[in-house]
Parts: C-alpha cells; structure tokens; sequence
C-alpha cells in the first residue's frame, strides 16, 4: 500500500463527499445483498449522486467492487495499528487482536467474511481474486510476524490456525449467531496461542 508522506496535504488526499457516498453505499449494499445482485443504478440511488458523478469517481462497477474489498483489507490493518497504539508487548498484541476480532464478529461483520464472499461470486483469476489473495497473504504474514515476537514455537502454525479460525468463526456467526460463535473463536483461538508458548 502506498505511503502517505507527512508533507503531502492532507486535504488533497481526502476522497471527495461523493465518492465517499458511493463507496458507503456500496460498502452496504454489497456486503449485505452480494456484489453481484447490485447493480450500478441502485448504488447511485442509494449515494444520492450522477452516474457521471460515479463514473468520475471508479472505472466502473468492477473499481467500486474493489474499493470495497480495499476498503475492508484497511478496516483489519486498522484492528493491528489500534492493538499496537494499547502496548508493544507482542504476548499482549496477540492477545488484543484476538480480542478484536471477536468484537468484529459480534458486531461488524455479521454476515460472513466479505473476501470469502466476494471470492464466492468471482471464482476466476483477475483484479478481485488477486486483490483478496494479496490480503489474505498480508494477514498470514502479519500473524506470524506476531506470534514469532511473541515467542510463539512454530509461528507459521501458529498464524495459519488463527487465519483458518476467524475464516470459520466469521461464517459460523452468520449461519449460527454470533453470540454462540464469537466467544467459541477467542476461546480457540487462545488455545492454539497457549499450547505454543515455549
């Protein structure tokens, strides 16, 4: 992701009203109803906006589609940065993400995983499947970085299980509710943590 330099105005990079409106409606619409099932008109309804507004903004529905998806990769980054602002311990960092995970799926995403959902409606390679592939691979690496900090054995074990388990918890709270799901994965979760503490 690009690096924002401290000199840049911030005003410049801030995305324009419109643009936000039809990414927030877009955010919703596909999240809740599935990309496939909205269409473009519905958006610029919802957004309130010209379609030469929303043409303006995205190169069509495909770069609104991944907006969204970037859009969310931010949302998890944002979960380490807000963990790692609390302590820089990494047993208490661990610790913290599990924990914010399991906030995510009690109270944001409660209808699945919207990379696992959008990777159900684009089965073949391209922009979407290559844009959720580089963020599944940020997030497996970034949990290896942590447990490997943290003194975890077998970090790359340890970071594959935690991915597995918030994919499962994140589905399993949408079909079974996630009052019952979210606390299972945080248990979980600091079971696979507590069983490779050296």
């Amino acid at each position: 992701m690009a690096v924002t330099s401290p000199t840049t105005d911030a005003a410049a990079s801030r995305p324009s009203p419109a643009r936000q409106r039809l990414l927030q409606a877009a955010t919703d619409l596909f999240y809740n109803e599935g990309i496939h099932s909205v269409g473009v008109d519905r958006i610029i309804e919802v957004a309130g906006v010209t379609r030469a507004t929303m043409y303006k903004q995205f190169s069509g529905k495909e770069g609104l589609v991944l907006a969204y998806l970037q859009g969310e990769d931010q949302g998890l980054r944002a979960l380490f940065a807000q963990a790692a602002q609390v302590s820089d311990d990494p047993a208490v960092l661990i610790d913290l993400v599990v924990g914010g995970i399991e906030h995510d799926i009690r109270e944001r995403h409660t209808r699945g995983c919207p990379f696992i959902n959008a990777a159900a409606e684009y089965p073949d390679e391209g922009p979407v499947r290559a844009l959720i592939a580089e963020h599944r691979e940020w997030f497996r690496a970034t949990l290896e970085q942590l447990a490997s900090a943290a003194g975890l054995t077998e970090p790359a074990d340890v970071a594959a299980s935690l991915v597995l388990l918030r994919d499962a918890a994140l589905v399993g709270g949408y079909l079974d509710g996630e009052d019952r799901v979210a606390p299972a994965f945080a248990r979980t979760a600091r079971g696979v943590i507590s069983a490779h503490r050296a």
